[in-house]
């Protein structure tokens, strides 16, 4: 380090200190008692050890470092040093000799420890430990330990080196030598003024009392000596890398959960990273000059003059930017004093209510006590968004859960049917999460009754038969999984809802009707398993599966009207044997035609053996894009079919037939327009290529829809055999095994749009496409309008057991997409760098997938 700059200083990093670890083991001193002559005679053995000799004894030192109870490195030893024993008990044996490790000082971890075992010959090629002691590296203060240190050794024992050593070097109690070499080392640093005559007498007296000290001694004391560096060196870790480690082998720092009275930690200072943070371990617990802030601050809250306080211009601007602010963003202590002071004046305010309870104290009986029983009676209605936000696993207060399900209660049911999935989801953070969260609380001030979101959703879904078909099978869903204290529960929820649908108008039909859905599903999960797992030519599956239909002991040819579980509008009365097939990807789905009442085809695939609940998820947020963009007068033509997960590892998925997949349109026919104007010609339309100007609108709004809806999640793994288009122009997505950025190609385009697509609109110059990337823009400031729906949305799913969203930071993921940090014309240029980025890697890839598809065949 720059001596000119030292001063500038008063501590340094661990993992700045390249060099390697060394110390000196210094000398061994202490008393050290021979066996008595009785142990002697028992043992003859014992005469040959050293201390037993009059002669010369050999010692040695052999130290390792460890931690967490492993070895760091290969044990080291000493030189042996002969020293003449004399038939005193003290020892006193010099070594001064300089031990080196291979590993650097940066590279050790919080829990690093130095094992000293001292030996002494025993006979032929054997020895015996003379004592043992283990001496950690870092202190109470996460410093590394520097200087002189004297070290307990515990006799007749190797140093163990465990987390919880038995050999530990400090003395339980401290001796007067320990007191003085303590006052030694404040001397060496400084911190003890310095007399140059009073020093000699001083140190002169301590030789005296430390001889005395040792003579009289039942221990034996290994010296080591450790580098004196110029500042204390404080344990830290290289940037990028996670907490410290403990000797247990968990994180030191607790997992902190953000609640309302968790200090808050400046975004700006974690995103730095010119910062160094030193992490205060009681930062999960309350600072107490910020709690004494927050109660002087506001201990005017029962004064009538708060009631009446209204901001001035430049604090409404303040307020503004904290009510937009992201669900997941954190606020400050400083932020939440000003929400709180503004209370009444923001009950007016819609977007102000969860911010509002992000700020309350919920620790404060008092200020639980307003906010919940005078303040949140006489708020405004909230949105859906936010009322979705307050029924996660972040609020814990049921008369807020039950403010929320009271807002929902406005919604009709084709918009509740959108964000059904979720709602039982949140079900998991009533009841028995609530009861976990009380015992766990620090006051009673929350009250943990049930809030009514149970008997919400029921009572909507016996009223709607379209609803509450959706709901019965969701909740099965959540019964058949392996956590059986949430399967307890929703079997509760279920058991309710059908003593409820049967007290209501034609309740024993609709119980009839369900149990006969679940018989359907059962049959065809079974034939599908055996015929995936039959290793039988496709052929032969065809064969076997269009007889099992046949066979009138199945019932599934022909079959009372049924409402489908895929979708409750469609009544089937069951399946064409000669239609159905069986698709030759590795679970060999089934494709299946149902007969519907009304004449028409319903056609089906029905899988075993895939997890079917991510592509429900998807599919559930395309529909409620698709629908954010109609209401805005945008209709982009997404084909979002449906999809039911109707157990862990199977569900049945609407097909949208006549379609093709862009694979098997360029291998038939060479192009995308060649495909529409076999289909739709019309020779007279003039730059439309031959093709019904009908057609190329809606296949250019579908790409425009699909580019963008795929981009908000993330979905991966796109290749020319997902991405279908209908006759008619409609151009969709299926399979979404990979989203929120998970794919298994390399460096995938942010934005899903290939060369085939582009050549269909007529190429990159052409009018088309200029109409393409003007509906992405618009379509992207729509939806972004509508950010915190969808991200709420998917966090209420964090907690589904759903592969990509399963301990993932759904939340921060979603929220890049949307850049809700820029402008919307700043936006607008963000999404078009993105489609430009497109590259002909994402052609060289498909060709791979062609290949894959081929030899698969």
């Amino acid at each position: 380090m720059d001596k000119d700059n030292r001063d500038d200083f008063t501590f340094a990093k661990l993992s700045d200190l390249k060099l390697p670890v060394t110390f000196r083991i210094s000398q061994l001193e202490g008393n050290r008692k021979p066996r008595s002559f009785t142990e002697l005679l028992e043992n003859p053995e014992l005469r040959f050890h050293g201390v037993q000799s009059s002669t010369l004894s050999d010692l040695y030192v052999t130290c390792q470092l460890v931690a967490d109870n492993k070895p760091l490195t290969i044990p080291f030893r000493t030189a042996f040093k002969a020293f003449k024993n004399s038939y005193t008990c003290v020892v006193f044996v010099l070594w001064n000799e300089w031990i080196t490790f291979p590993i650097r000082y940066c590279d050790l971890p919080l829990s690093s420890q130095i094992t000293f075992t001292v030996w002494d010959i025993a006979g032929p090629r054997k020895a015996i430990p003379v004592g043992g002691s283990t001496f950690r590296l870092f202190g109470k203060k996460w410093t590394l330990r520097r200087g002189k240190h004297r070290l307990l050794l515990w006799p007749g024992v190797e140093a163990d080196g465990s987390v919880e050593t038995t050999t530990p070097s400090k003395l339980v109690t401290q001796d007067e030598m320990g007191r003085l070499e303590k006052l030694v080392k404040k001397y060496e640093r400084g911190d003890l003024p310095k007399s140059e005559w009073l020093d000699k007498l001083t140190f002169r007296k301590m030789e005296e009392i430390h001889a005395a000290e040792t003579e009289k001694s039942e221990n034996l004391f290994l010296y080591i000596d450790l580098p004196r560096f110029d500042f204390p060196v404080i344990f830290s870790e290289p940037l990028g890398q996670e907490t410290p480690v403990t000797a247990a082998g968990t994180s030191t720092l607790p997992t902190i959960v953000q609640t309302p009275t968790t200090p808050s930690i400046s975004s700006a200072f974690i995103s730095d990273p010119s910062l160094w943070s030193v992490v205060d371990p009681d930062i999960a617990n309350e600072n107490p000059v910020e709690d004494k802030h927050r109660r002087l601050v506001r201990s005017h809250r029962s004064s009538p003059y708060d009631r009446e306080l209204k901001p001035n211009a430049k604090i409404r601007d303040e307020l503004a930017v904290i009510l937009n602010y992201s669900p997941s963003q954190v606020l400050t202590s400083e932020e939440k004093d000003l929400i709180w002071k503004f209370r009444f004046y923001l009950a007016r305010d819609k977007k102000g209510l969860t911010k509002f309870l992000k700020s309350v104290a919920w620790k404060d009986s008092a200020e639980v006590k307003q906010a919940v029983e005078e303040l949140l009676p006489q708020w405004t209605e909230i949105d859906m968004d936010d009322a979705l936000e307050l029924l996660g696993p972040g609020t814990v207060d049921s008369r807020v859960r039950a403010f929320a399900v009271k807002q929902l209660s406005r919604a009709d049911d084709e918009e509740l049917l959108l964000y059904l999935l979720q709602l039982v989801q949140a079900l998991k953070f009533e009841s028995a999460a609530a009861e976990q969260r009380s015992s766990r609380s620090a006051t009673t001030a929350i009250s943990y009754d049930d809030s009514g979101l149970s008997d919400f959703l029921i009572a909507r879904g016996v009223a709607n038969p379209v609803l509450g078909n959706r709901l019965y099978w969701y909740l099965m869903m959540e019964v058949a999984l392996e956590d059986r204290v949430m399967a307890k529960m929703y079997g509760r929820v279920v058991y309710k809802f059908m003593n409820k649908i049967l007290e209501s108008e034609n309740g024993s039909e609709r119980r009839e009707t369900m149990r006969r859905q679940g018989l359907l599903i059962d049959t065809l999960a079974k034939r599908a398993r055996e015929l995936r797992t039959s290793k039988d030519p496709r052929p032969k599956k065809i064969e076997k599966l269009r007889s099992i239909i046949s066979d009138s002991k199945n019932g599934l040819a022909s079959m009372d009207p049924l409402p489908l579980p895929l979708n409750a509008k469609i009544e089937v009365t069951g399946i064409i044997p000669e239609k159905s097939s069986v698709f030759k990807s590795n679970m060999f789905p089934l494709l299946l035609y149902f007969q519907r009442s009304d004449g028409g085809e319903y056609p089906v695939m029905f899988k075993d053996g895939d997890d079917m609940r991510q592509d429900q998820l998807v599919i559930q947020l395309f529909t409620l894009m698709d629908q954010l963009l109609r209401k805005e007068n945008l209709d982009l033509k997404l084909s979002p079919y449906d999809v039911l997960a109707t157990g862990p590892n199977q569900g049945m998925v609407q097909l949208i037939i006549p379609s093709k997949t862009i694979a098997a349109i360029m291998s038939e026919f060479g192009s995308l327009l060649n495909y529409l104007r076999a289909h739709h010609p019309d020779e007279g339309s003039v730059g439309t290529s031959g093709v019904e100007p009908s057609v190329i609108d809606t296949f250019v709004r579908s790409c425009a829809g699909y580019c963008v809806v795929t981009y908000l999640l993330g979905v991966g793994d796109r290749h020319l055999d997902n991405l279908l288009v209908a006759p008619d122009g409609h151009f969709f997505h299926v399979d979404f095994g990979y989203i929120l950025g998970r794919d298994p190609k390399p460096f995938p385009p942010q934005v899903k749009v290939c060369k085939e697509m582009v050549d269909g609109m007529g190429g990159a110059q052409s009018p088309h496409y200029a109409r393409f990337k003007n509906f992405c823009f618009t379509a992207y400031t729509i939806l972004r309008k509508s950010a915190n729906l969808i991200l709420n949305l998917v966090t209420l799913m964090v907690d589904a057991n759903i592969p990509d969203i399963k301990h993932r930071d759904v939340h921060e993921q979603l929220q890049e997409k949307f850049r809700l940090d820029l402008t919307e014309e700043e936006a607008i240029k963000h999404f078009e760098v993105l489609l430009n980025e497109t590259s002909y890697i994402t052609v060289v890839l498909d060709r791979f997938h062609d290949l894959a598809q081929y030899w698969r065949s």
